[in-house]
Protein backbone atom coordinates (compact mmCIF):
# COMPACT_ATOMS: atom_id res chain seq x y z
CA UNK A 1 0.00 0.00 0.00
CA UNK A 2 1.14 3.39 -1.09
CA UNK A 3 0.37 6.02 1.23
CA UNK A 4 0.72 9.84 1.03
CA UNK A 5 1.19 12.94 2.86
CA UNK A 6 3.13 15.82 4.08
CA UNK A 7 6.00 16.94 7.00
CA UNK A 8 3.94 18.66 9.41
CA UNK A 9 0.45 20.47 8.92
CA UNK A 10 0.96 23.57 10.60
CA UNK A 11 1.46 25.32 7.01
CA UNK A 12 -0.54 24.57 4.89
CA UNK A 13 -3.12 26.80 4.71
CA UNK A 14 -5.33 25.77 1.05
CA UNK A 15 -6.17 22.52 3.06
CA UNK A 16 -8.17 24.67 6.61
CA UNK A 17 -10.73 26.52 6.51
CA UNK A 18 -10.31 30.21 7.42
CA UNK A 19 -10.35 31.55 10.87
CA UNK A 20 -8.96 28.06 11.96
CA UNK A 21 -7.10 27.56 15.29
CA UNK A 22 -3.60 25.91 15.39
CA UNK A 23 -4.85 23.21 17.43
CA UNK A 24 -7.64 21.93 15.72
CA UNK A 25 -5.67 21.49 12.29
CA UNK A 26 -4.08 18.55 12.76
CA UNK A 27 -8.15 17.19 12.72
CA UNK A 28 -8.79 18.72 9.44
CA UNK A 29 -5.28 17.56 7.63
CA UNK A 30 -6.83 14.50 7.94
CA UNK A 31 -9.12 14.57 6.15
CA UNK A 32 -6.99 14.74 3.41
CA UNK A 33 -4.18 12.67 4.20
CA UNK A 34 -3.73 9.37 5.94
CA UNK A 35 -0.02 10.20 7.14
CA UNK A 36 2.00 12.91 8.79
CA UNK A 37 5.69 13.62 9.45
CA UNK A 38 6.20 15.29 12.92
CA UNK A 39 9.09 17.65 12.67
CA UNK A 40 8.31 19.15 16.24
CA UNK A 41 10.17 16.31 18.17
CA UNK A 42 13.14 17.45 15.88
CA UNK A 43 13.44 20.67 18.27
CA UNK A 44 12.55 19.05 21.65
CA UNK A 45 11.48 15.88 22.56
CA UNK A 46 7.50 16.05 22.57
CA UNK A 47 5.67 16.23 25.98
CA UNK A 48 3.53 13.40 26.26
CA UNK A 49 0.05 15.33 26.06
CA UNK A 50 0.91 16.46 22.73
CA UNK A 51 1.31 13.05 21.45
CA UNK A 52 -1.46 11.59 23.68
CA UNK A 53 -3.60 14.53 21.60
CA UNK A 54 -2.41 14.02 17.97
CA UNK A 55 -3.03 9.96 18.37
CA UNK A 56 -6.69 11.03 19.55
CA UNK A 57 -7.43 13.95 16.80
CA UNK A 58 -6.63 11.34 13.89
CA UNK A 59 -8.73 8.33 12.55
CA UNK A 60 -7.72 4.77 13.66
CA UNK A 61 -5.51 3.96 10.48
CA UNK A 62 -3.62 7.06 10.53
CA UNK A 63 -0.13 6.93 11.21
CA UNK A 64 3.29 9.23 12.36
CA UNK A 65 6.65 9.38 11.17
CA UNK A 66 8.09 10.72 13.55
CA UNK A 67 11.48 12.79 13.22
CA UNK A 68 14.35 11.79 15.96
CA UNK A 69 15.22 14.62 17.86
CA UNK A 70 18.28 17.06 16.87
CA UNK A 71 20.75 15.33 19.92
CA UNK A 72 20.19 11.60 18.60
CA UNK A 73 21.21 12.62 15.15
CA UNK A 74 24.10 14.72 16.15
CA UNK A 75 22.97 18.21 14.90
CA UNK A 76 23.75 19.45 18.28
CA UNK A 77 27.45 19.77 17.77
CA UNK A 78 28.30 20.91 21.48
CA UNK A 79 26.48 19.91 24.78
CA UNK A 80 23.29 17.78 24.79
CA UNK A 81 20.53 18.84 27.42
CA UNK A 82 20.92 15.28 29.24
CA UNK A 83 23.32 13.44 31.33
CA UNK A 84 24.09 10.55 28.98
CA UNK A 85 23.30 10.03 25.79
CA UNK A 86 21.37 6.53 27.01
CA UNK A 87 19.15 8.86 29.10
CA UNK A 88 18.46 11.25 26.13
CA UNK A 89 17.28 7.77 24.03
CA UNK A 90 15.16 6.99 27.04
CA UNK A 91 13.66 10.13 27.14
CA UNK A 92 12.10 10.24 23.62
CA UNK A 93 11.32 6.39 23.63
CA UNK A 94 8.90 6.99 26.42
CA UNK A 95 7.44 9.83 23.95
CA UNK A 96 6.58 7.34 21.44
CA UNK A 97 4.02 5.80 23.93
CA UNK A 98 0.87 7.28 22.85
CA UNK A 99 1.83 6.39 19.17
CA UNK A 100 2.48 2.75 20.32
CA UNK A 101 -0.14 2.37 22.66
CA UNK A 102 -2.81 3.46 19.64
CA UNK A 103 -0.82 1.48 16.95
CA UNK A 104 -0.23 4.57 14.81
CA UNK A 105 3.83 4.90 14.39
CA UNK A 106 4.84 4.14 10.87
CA UNK A 107 8.43 4.46 12.36
CA UNK A 108 11.10 6.78 13.82
CA UNK A 109 13.14 8.81 10.95
CA UNK A 110 16.46 9.61 11.57
CA UNK A 111 17.86 11.81 8.89
CA UNK A 112 21.42 12.57 9.43
CA UNK A 113 23.18 15.91 8.92
CA UNK A 114 25.21 16.80 5.81
CA UNK A 115 28.60 16.32 7.83
CA UNK A 116 27.75 13.22 8.58
CA UNK A 117 30.18 11.13 6.29
CA UNK A 118 30.18 7.46 5.52
CA UNK A 119 33.02 6.82 7.99
CA UNK A 120 33.78 3.77 10.51
CA UNK A 121 33.13 6.24 13.95
CA UNK A 122 30.05 6.88 12.35
CA UNK A 123 28.81 3.37 11.56
CA UNK A 124 29.58 2.48 14.96
CA UNK A 125 27.11 4.88 15.69
CA UNK A 126 24.31 3.82 13.55
CA UNK A 127 24.59 0.56 15.21
CA UNK A 128 24.21 1.69 18.03
CA UNK A 129 20.96 4.18 17.77
CA UNK A 130 19.77 1.05 16.23
CA UNK A 131 20.31 -0.34 19.67
CA UNK A 132 19.28 2.09 21.54
CA UNK A 133 15.90 1.77 19.71
CA UNK A 134 15.53 -1.80 20.57
CA UNK A 135 13.20 -3.07 18.24
CA UNK A 136 10.86 -0.04 17.30
CA UNK A 137 10.71 0.68 13.66
CA UNK A 138 13.38 2.99 12.57
CA UNK A 139 14.29 4.76 9.09
CA UNK A 140 17.86 6.20 8.04
CA UNK A 141 18.41 9.19 5.60
CA UNK A 142 21.40 10.30 4.66
CA UNK A 143 22.44 13.59 3.66
CA UNK A 144 26.19 13.09 2.90
CA UNK A 145 26.92 12.15 -0.86
CA UNK A 146 29.70 9.70 0.56
CA UNK A 147 27.35 7.46 1.64
CA UNK A 148 26.52 6.05 -1.86
CA UNK A 149 29.45 6.57 -4.36
CA UNK A 150 29.98 3.77 -6.44
CA UNK A 151 32.90 2.49 -3.52
CA UNK A 152 30.04 2.14 -0.32
CA UNK A 153 26.38 2.13 -2.08
CA UNK A 154 26.58 -1.89 -2.02
CA UNK A 155 27.94 -1.67 1.42
CA UNK A 156 25.94 0.88 2.69
CA UNK A 157 22.55 -0.58 1.66
CA UNK A 158 23.89 -4.24 2.77
CA UNK A 159 24.52 -3.07 6.01
CA UNK A 160 20.81 -1.19 6.46
CA UNK A 161 19.40 -4.36 5.50
CA UNK A 162 21.55 -6.56 8.07
CA UNK A 163 20.51 -3.55 10.91
CA UNK A 164 16.79 -3.23 10.02
CA UNK A 165 17.01 -0.02 8.95
CA UNK A 166 14.13 1.30 6.97
CA UNK A 167 15.22 3.29 4.04
CA UNK A 168 14.36 6.70 3.32
CA UNK A 169 15.05 7.73 -0.15
CA UNK A 170 15.30 10.76 -1.46
CA UNK A 171 14.01 13.34 -4.06
CA UNK A 172 16.24 16.13 -3.93
CA UNK A 173 18.78 18.31 -6.24
CA UNK A 174 22.49 16.79 -7.14
CA UNK A 175 24.23 19.42 -5.07
CA UNK A 176 27.46 18.56 -3.99
CA UNK A 177 28.91 16.22 -1.17
CA UNK A 178 25.84 17.89 1.09
CA UNK A 179 22.90 16.09 -1.56
CA UNK A 180 22.28 12.37 -1.70
CA UNK A 181 21.15 10.55 -4.80
CA UNK A 182 17.68 9.18 -5.25
CA UNK A 183 18.78 5.23 -4.62
CA UNK A 184 15.47 2.91 -5.23
CA UNK A 185 16.42 0.46 -3.47
CA UNK A 186 14.48 -0.82 0.09
CA UNK A 187 16.06 -2.04 2.68
CA UNK A 188 13.04 -3.68 4.61
CA UNK A 189 10.15 -6.17 3.12
CA UNK A 190 7.63 -4.19 5.62
CA UNK A 191 8.21 -0.08 5.30
CA UNK A 192 10.17 2.13 2.80
CA UNK A 193 10.03 5.41 3.21
CA UNK A 194 10.45 8.38 -0.19
CA UNK A 195 10.52 12.47 0.95
CA UNK A 196 10.21 14.72 -1.65
CA UNK A 197 12.66 17.68 -0.87
CA UNK A 198 12.13 19.48 -4.23
CA UNK A 199 14.61 19.81 -6.96
CA UNK A 200 16.02 23.54 -6.51
CA UNK A 201 19.25 23.11 -6.91
CA UNK A 202 20.69 26.96 -6.90
CA UNK A 203 18.88 27.08 -3.68
CA UNK A 204 20.14 23.93 -2.11
CA UNK A 205 23.62 25.50 -0.54
CA UNK A 206 22.83 28.59 0.68
CA UNK A 207 22.56 27.86 4.47
CA UNK A 208 23.93 31.28 4.77
CA UNK A 209 21.47 33.54 3.16
CA UNK A 210 18.52 34.58 5.33
CA UNK A 211 16.10 32.18 5.98
CA UNK A 212 17.56 29.45 3.86
CA UNK A 213 14.64 26.78 4.35
CA UNK A 214 12.58 29.28 2.57
CA UNK A 215 14.75 28.73 -0.62
CA UNK A 216 16.05 25.06 -0.53
CA UNK A 217 13.02 23.83 -0.33
CA UNK A 218 11.54 25.97 -3.17
CA UNK A 219 10.25 24.03 -6.03
CA UNK A 220 7.01 22.70 -7.63
CA UNK A 221 7.35 18.82 -9.10
CA UNK A 222 5.52 19.11 -13.06
CA UNK A 223 3.66 16.28 -13.83
CA UNK A 224 6.21 14.33 -15.98
CA UNK A 225 8.36 14.42 -12.87
CA UNK A 226 5.42 13.17 -10.61
CA UNK A 227 4.78 10.06 -13.28
CA UNK A 228 8.40 9.64 -13.31
CA UNK A 229 7.58 8.94 -9.35
CA UNK A 230 4.18 6.57 -10.46
CA UNK A 231 6.70 3.91 -11.78
CA UNK A 232 9.13 3.83 -9.38
CA UNK A 233 6.45 4.00 -6.80
CA UNK A 234 5.21 0.30 -8.68
CA UNK A 235 8.65 -0.95 -8.53
CA UNK A 236 8.91 -0.50 -4.98
CA UNK A 237 5.28 -2.28 -4.27
CA UNK A 238 6.77 -5.43 -5.66
CA UNK A 239 9.53 -5.36 -3.02
CA UNK A 240 8.08 -3.81 -0.03
CA UNK A 241 4.68 -3.90 1.93
CA UNK A 242 3.87 -0.30 2.98
CA UNK A 243 5.55 2.70 1.32
CA UNK A 244 5.17 6.14 2.98
CA UNK A 245 5.09 9.16 0.62
CA UNK A 246 6.01 12.66 2.36
CA UNK A 247 6.32 16.08 0.57
CA UNK A 248 8.76 18.20 2.16
CA UNK A 249 8.74 20.83 -0.66
CA UNK A 250 6.27 23.60 0.89
CA UNK A 251 8.38 26.64 1.00
CA UNK A 252 5.71 27.83 -1.82
CA UNK A 253 2.90 25.87 -0.94
CA UNK A 254 3.40 23.57 -3.35
CA UNK A 255 3.59 20.33 -0.87
CA UNK A 256 0.43 19.72 -0.31
CA UNK A 257 -0.86 19.91 -4.11
CA UNK A 258 2.16 17.92 -5.63
CA UNK A 259 0.61 14.87 -2.88
CA UNK A 260 -2.90 15.58 -4.13
CA UNK A 261 -1.58 14.99 -7.56
CA UNK A 262 0.01 12.29 -7.30
CA UNK A 263 -2.68 10.49 -5.34
CA UNK A 264 -4.40 11.07 -8.59
CA UNK A 265 -2.05 9.77 -10.62
CA UNK A 266 -1.64 7.02 -8.40
CA UNK A 267 -5.52 6.34 -8.65
CA UNK A 268 -5.01 5.64 -4.46
CA UNK A 269 -7.79 6.58 -2.41
CA UNK A 270 -8.33 5.89 1.33
CA UNK A 271 -11.44 4.63 3.08
CA UNK A 272 -10.33 5.41 6.96
CA UNK A 273 -9.55 9.54 6.58
CA UNK A 274 -11.13 12.34 9.32
CA UNK A 275 -14.66 13.57 7.58
CA UNK A 276 -14.05 16.85 6.08
CA UNK A 277 -15.53 20.22 6.12
CA UNK A 278 -18.60 21.33 4.22
CA UNK A 279 -17.88 24.38 2.30
CA UNK A 280 -21.47 26.03 1.43
CA UNK A 281 -19.99 28.20 -1.53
Amino acid sequence: MIYIGLTGWGDHDDLYTAGIKSGEKLKEYAGHFPIVEVDSSFYAIQPIKNSEKWVTDTPGSFQFIIKAYQGMTLHLRGEIPFETREKMFRAFRESLKPYLNHSKLATVLFQFPPWFECKKENVEYLRWCREQMADLPVSLEFRHQSWFTSKYKERTLAFMESENWIHSICDEPQAGAGSVPTVIHPTTGDKTIVRFHGRNIHGWNRPNEGNWREVRYLYNYNEHELLQWVNHLNELKKKTDHIYVLFNNNSGGDAANNAKHLMELLKVDYDDLAPRQLNLF
